[in-house]
């Protein structure tokens, strides 16, 4: 029993891990994406709506998508059990980088006026100081400085090909 609770913790955590390692490596850029919508007036207006929120506007305005966007990863699941991988793919990995993007633009804008929620201000450091240790954890793992390896390895390769 204790082998296999050893071995569900283990998997847990590499599921997790990859999802956090997701999210830490596409949220600045999405963000950046997102937020080279704001040259466009209508989009700019709309941005400087959402900073003039209140907190539980903000809070309205960040958690909303994330309720949104369950129901497209329910309908991909759906998707992946009646076979058709593919569609279900591309639902899901869209629905995850767009959703992604959205909500770390969301929390750029909103993230000062959510900082005025008590229990947010409470919550959040907690939260960034535990996901910023497994983050850690998961970069001293051999895989990880493996892959780092291989990483610089297909860069210098691909410098000597590139024109």
């Amino acid at each position: 029993m204790k082998l296999l609770k050893k071995l569900a913790r283990r998997v847990f955590f590499a599921l997790f891990a990859a999802f956090l390692l997701f999210e830490e490596w596409g949220w600045e850029p999405l963000a950046r994406v997102f937020a080279r919508l704001a040259r466009l007036p209508l989009w700019a207006r709309l941005e400087r709506r959402i900073m003039a929120l209140s907190p539980r506007g903000a809070l309205l305005a960040f958690g909303l998508p994330v309720l949104t966007l369950f129901p497209v990863k329910l309908l991909a699941l759906y998707l992946f059990g009646r076979g058709q991988t593919v569609i279900g793919l591309v639902l899901l990995l869209g629905a995850k980088i767009g959703g992604t993007a959205l909500l770390a633009r969301l929390f750029q804008l909103t993230q000062p006026a959510l900082m005025q929620l008590r229990w947010f201000a409470w919550w959040y450091p907690r939260w960034k100081a535990w996901k910023d240790g497994i983050l850690a954890e998961v970069r001293r793992s051999a895989a990880w400085r493996a892959g780092q390896e291989l990483k610089r390895a297909v860069r210098i390769w691909w410098a000597q090909w590139r024109p």
